[in-house]
């Protein structure tokens, strides 16, 4: 079992960084592969990142790749989310989510992921 807390979220500017954070429960997180996932209001949750359990291999949404950084210390049983110049589009509630320990990759897709978390509001003023 896999507890999963956001936190780090809130309002900044357009061109601005944030930096979010997953704090996990279990003693099986570094066995985890981590993903992060965002909804938009009226929309679908979509994918954002996602990590291996080692934090050897990274996967990224194209609408985000080149200003967003996944990472993870499993030491501290945390994955992170580095946000920089950020869109108005970006504005979303963010999910983090585990997925099963018998796996080593993530993956881009919702039901691969067994954990989720309650998730944290970004919000980008433009």
């Amino acid at each position: 079992q896999v507890q999963l807390v956001e936190s780090g979220g809130g309002l900044v500017q357009a061109g601005g960084s944030l930096r979010l954070s997953c704090a996990a429960s279990g003693r099986t997180f570094r066995s985890n592969p981590m993903g992060w996932f965002r909804q938009a209001p009226g929309k679908e949750r979509e994918f954002v990142a996602t990590i291996t359990s080692s934090g050897g291999s990274t996967y990224y949404a194209d609408s985000v790749k080149g200003r967003f950084v996944i990472s993870r210390d499993n030491a501290k049983n945390t994955v992170y989310l580095q946000m920089n110049s950020l869109k108005p589009e970006d504005t979303a509630v963010y999910y983090c989510a585990a997925r099963s320990r018998t796996y080593v990759s993530g993956s881009a897709q919702l039901r691969e992921y067994d954990y989720w978390g309650q998730g944290t509001q970004v919000t980008v003023s433009s």
